[in-house]
């Protein structure tokens, strides 16, 4: 038995994300309309919702329309409508548009909206909170709790004030037990406890591995003259070579523009920073144009799903589901997954609400893969599900050209007459420092591109520094043995924060240092680790970054 307190609820939700906040709307609104009393708590890891959450973010309102139809008289954060859409390819000095008429007519735009998406999970929260939902900010999920048949009957939080030795502190709490006749798991791309869940109940049994990009984004205040409040520009092409991605630029309220890159987690050469790739695109005549005379307020990274419809896993085990990015509903080409993370949660809110009401707990919610089977998510990514394996196969270029027809012909109706696989996870791609060229990136200039350190500075990361390293080993002699001979320490270069470091190189004693208080919980190094030595577990509650307006 454990000594840890315990709190009951109908519905445990872990992640104050679109997916997490959504179904604690759909399950108290139902509640309210039948005139029933009925518990839900989320939980969340960042020191305040909204902290942790990244994202571009352009956003399709078709699921917040079924959710909360009257939000735009609710002082909702939807204000900037988008009113120009662009892509661009570059090339090293070029510019090519390509026009509107190449592209299914999906890929544009139309009715959406380009804001922050913490302040949109902010609002969300509020809205909940107004039902009778209980958020708890600052609690980190850290255990999965099982019943006697093995089914999920809810979540532990992580102890608080514990020590790097594993002693306790003055300040010392244990964690807290929250069981629910359900639990959701809306944790986001790379959730550490999805991670266990998909391994105990082999959830990815009969699907592709999930594949991932690394994003990496940053706010700034332009010159006014240079804005145009919902102007939306992708970009694809240079500065990239052999691995796949692009650029966005989202001018959004108030004189900023959201811009970041996007680096598919499938690279080969180990000598790639995808955070050097991102500083070297700003450095593109368009871009910096735009830039010069204005001053970066925020920077961050966060992984992102974009295996698609065949990399979703099962979505249900006893006791629970998975929503939103934890199953992995990114439309990649559309570059959205807010409005599909939103609707699973939905969904899966609909089935635990039925199931409570008929006094059922702790198994299987079968209606909600049905139900999601049946919908506009399933409708959208069955649209789009060559898109990105068509990239990862025949590279960007004739890669883009396969896409697209597929997508242009799916919309008439028919399209390839396969679906094509991803047949490899992101850290078996990899190929050893000897066969690939090494990329030497130019020095920031610290007006236009900076260095790691300065932006995990204004990302507002703060971790208790004497408390346990969140970044697990494995294995401790991996990192030497394996990764810096064979490969010369990628790890140093895929992480966007530089929270590893080689040290004592020179003196002929390397070592792996690992700076964990930098870590922005992207998750690339859980995913890109070759040997999956590097097992990415929650830190103390609060902790990691603090994203104003992200």
């Amino acid at each position: 038995m454990s000594d840890r307190e315990s709190m009951e609820y109908d519905v445990v939700i872990v992640g104050a994300g679109p997916a997490g906040l959504s179904a604690a709307i759909r399950l108290k609104q139902r509640a309210e309309a039948d005139g029933r009393e009925l518990s839900v708590c989320v939980l969340e890891k960042g020191s305040e919702v909204g902290a942790h959450i990244l994202s571009g973010a352009v956003l399709d309102p078709i699921a917040l329309n079924e959710l909360i139809p009257d939000w735009a008289e609710r002082d909702s954060p939807l204000t900037v409508p988008v009113i120009e859409n662009h892509h661009w390819v570059l090339g090293a000095k070029s510019k090519m548009e390509l026009p509107h008429f190449a592209m299914p007519a999906f890929m544009n735009n139309k009715g959406t909206y380009t804001l922050s998406l913490g302040n949109f999970c902010r609002w969300l929260a509020s809205q909940a909170e107004n039902l009778g939902v209980e958020i708890f900010p600052g609690f980190a999920a850290a255990e999965i709790l099982f019943d006697d048949d093995g089914a999920v009957k809810g979540v532990a939080t992580g102890d608080l004030g514990v020590a790097r030795d594993g002693t306790h502190k003055p300040d010392y709490q244990p964690g807290m037990e929250l069981h629910g006749r359900y639990t959701f798991f809306a944790e986001g791309a790379r959730g550490h406890l999805t991670k266990e869940l998909k391994r105990q109940f082999e959830l990815e049994r009969d699907c592709d591995p999930q594949v991932y990009g690394i994003g990496l984004k940053e706010l700034w205040d332009v010159d006014p003259a240079k804005h145009v409040a919902g102007r939306v520009i992708h970009t694809q092409g240079w500065p990239l070579d052999d691995a796949w991605g692009g650029g966005f630029i989202y001018h959004q309220a108030n004189h900023q523009v959201a811009l970041g890159f996007v680096v598919a987690l499938d690279y080969k050469n180990p000598w790639l920073s995808p955070f050097e790739e991102f500083q070297r695109w700003k450095q593109h005549p368009e871009i910096r144009a735009l830039l010069e005379g204005g001053r970066r307020v925020s920077y961050g990274a966060r992984a992102i799903n974009e295996g698609g419809w065949q990399s979703v896993p099962r979505l249900v085990f006893p006791g629970g589901a998975l929503i939103g990015c934890s199953a992995g509903f990114v439309n990649v080409p559309r570059i959205k997954g807010s409005h599909t993370a939103m609707k699973s949660g939905m969904l899966a809110a609909e089935a635990a609400y039925d199931a409570i009401v008929a006094d059922r707990r702790g198994d299987e919610l079968a209606s909600y893969p049905d139900a999601l089977n049946a919908s506009w998510i399933a409708k959208e990514l069955k649209l789009v599900r060559n898109a990105e394996p068509a990239v990862a196969k025949f590279g960007g270029s004739f890669g883009t050209m396969v896409a697209g027809i597929d997508m242009w012909m799916r919309t008439l109706g028919i399209g390839l007459p396969v679906t094509m696989r991803h047949k490899h996870a992101d850290n078996t791609t990899t190929w050893r420092a000897n066969m690939q060229n090494p990329i030497v990136y130019p020095k920031p200039d610290n007006v236009i591109s900076f260095d790691r350190l300065s932006s995990v500075f204004i990302s507002g990361v703060n971790h208790e520094e004497d408390q346990p390293i969140h970044l697990t080993l494995k294995d401790a002699t991996v990192p030497i043995e394996v990764n810096l001979k064979l490969y010369e320490s990628p790890e140093q270069r895929y992480c966007p924060a530089g929270v590893y470091e080689i040290v004592g190189r020179e003196e002929g004693d390397p070592r792996l240092q690992i700076n964990a208080q930098n870590c922005v919980h992207c998750k690339t190094c859980d995913i890109k680790d070759m040997t999956q030595n590097i097992n990415w577990v929650v830190p103390e509650g609060g902790g990691g970054p603090n994203y104003p307006n992200m």
